[in-house]
């Protein structure tokens, strides 16, 4: 599990690249310092096993399932990467609950500058943007992030001058491709309405409407 909070921005080192899959090579100052072979560590939100490590960094496998829902694929040597390792129980939870597992691929829209605040305008698709709501919660590259709105074909964020610094998302240009991992809530409410209305459970139990009315969704 994530918290969203990025630890240290690394840059890919190396990159061995398979038929679908790809062996990444990341330099990071910070991520080594109690890492052991087997640990999960978020590169820009992507939950992968360390296979080998050293002071100066940290090597991680991709597969072809994750190489299909991410933008993994699109990194170059040099590129740099949000890192943040696994979320010791009992302490503090600064972002939200994440899994590391991205939904899929969004694009930056626009991005403009309102006093010490950007905004993000992201594009994504219907499948993306059914599970989130203003003021929900949502894992842009690994960052957790709250929705100010959210239309039919894009969401938007304001981002402080603090996450802007230490993320990548100081790089980000119209265009960019980005990682999206949205809130498990609205996931599993789905998957518990949907196998109710598959066994036609009487109406009087949770429905969509009693959701929606009451802020849910």
């Amino acid at each position: 599990m994530f918290t969203g909070i990025i630890e240290n921005i690394g840059k890919v080192k190396q990159i061995k690249r398979g038929a679908n899959s790809v062996e990444l090579t990341v330099a990071s100052s910070v991520i080594p310092g109690d890492l052991k072979l087997g640990d999960s560590v978020a590169v820009n939100g992507v939950c992968l096993t360390v296979t080998s490590f050293d002071q100066s960094g940290f090597t991680v496998d991709a597969v072809p399932e994750t190489m299909s829902r991410t933008n993994l694929g699109e990194l170059q040597t040099g590129s740099p990467v949000n890192l943040e390792r696994a979320m010791q129980a009992g302490s503090r939870l600064g972002g939200h609950m994440m899994n590391g597992h991205v939904d899929g691929i969004a694009q930056v829209d626009n991005i403009r500058q309102e006093d010490n605040a950007v905004w993000f305008t992201i594009k994504a698709n219907k499948d993306l943007l059914k599970y989130m709501i203003p003021k929900g919660s949502i894992a842009v590259d690994g960052i957790s992030l709250t929705i100010v709105d959210v239309g039919e074909e894009a969401f938007t964020i304001s981002v402080i001058p603090h996450t802007l610094q230490w993320t990548t998302l100081k790089d980000k240009q119209k265009g960019d491709s980005v990682n999206i991992e949205c809130d498990m809530i609205g996931k599993y409410v789905e998957r518990f309405l949907g196998m109710a209305q598959e066994k036609n459970e009487p109406e009087g139990k949770i429905t969509m409407d009693f959701l929606k009315q009451n802020g849910y969704i």
